[in-house]
């Protein structure tokens, strides 16, 4: 079983475009799946699912859309904090929070501080979030510390870019798992996939069900991760 799987959640839009409907249905019926997902996560024992809900890219899209993205957000986290509570699931955040409306990042922020009691599941949303915000962000941190003389240059190594990274603290992802089809990573946690199995399918998010889920893991469970070593050695048969 991974330890901590992530998902881009993609496809929202193009469901609700099928079913004749505005975007924002899509959203909200992605919200839903969400609902279903993170509990099937907890039921199976996983430790960590992060889920790419909102882009630094995404405010970008129309006003309009953004605007009920954030208020559907805020209605999201009122219902589901006594859900999360009663699953014993504590929600963290990674991302550029400073720039959500202040409603929208008060009642994160209470959320998160509500559930940190919490010691099953850890759910982590990526808000206002992408992999190259989170680097350049870390790379700035880095030269303030050799600046001021906290570390030196020749100090710097990759557990030292993990630790200033948002994720710190959180294990790489196991399992990369993205719907809708598309075939590409979308500036989300490139560093944390380094070695990351990732799995694709063609189904949208708002139709991602629980036995779709599983059939992501049992993908996982059979393939071999070797993190550049040889399959005897991973295998223990290795010999000279």
């Amino acid at each position: 079983m991974p330890r901590h799987v992530a998902i881009i959640m993609d496809g929202n839009g193009r469901w609700a475009k099928q079913q004749g409907l505005a975007r924002m249905f899509g959203h909200r019926q992605g919200v839903d799946t969400v609902h279903k997902i993170t509990e099937h996560a907890t039921r199976l024992g996983i430790e960590y699912l992060t889920l790419y809900a909102f882009s630094t890219e995404n405010w970008n899209r129309p006003k309009e859309e953004v605007d009920a993205l954030m208020a559907l957000l805020v209605d999201t986290i009122k219902k589901e904090t006594p859900t999360l509570m009663k699953n014993n699931v504590k929600l963290m955040t990674i991302g550029g929070l400073d720039r959500l409306p202040e409603e929208t990042r008060r009642k994160m922020e209470e959320c998160v501080e509500e559930t940190s009691v919490n010691t099953g599941l850890n759910l982590v949303l990526a808000l206002s979030y992408s992999s190259r915000w989170e680097i350049t962000r870390t790379v700035q941190e880095l030269a303030r510390r050799v600046k001021d003389g906290e570390i030196r240059v020749q100090d710097i190594d990759e557990q030292t870019v993990s630790d200033t990274l948002t994720t710190r603290g959180i294990p790489d992802p196991d399992l990369l798992i993205r719907t809708s089809g598309e075939l590409r990573i979308s500036n989300f946690l490139l560093w944390q996939l380094a070695y990351a199995e990732l799995y694709f399918t063609p189904c949208l998010w708002p139709d991602f069900t629980e036995e779709e889920f599983d059939k992501a893991i049992m993908d996982y469970q059979g393939r071999e991760r070797r993190f550049g070593k040889t399959s005897e050695q991973v295998n223990k048969g290795y010999r000279l």
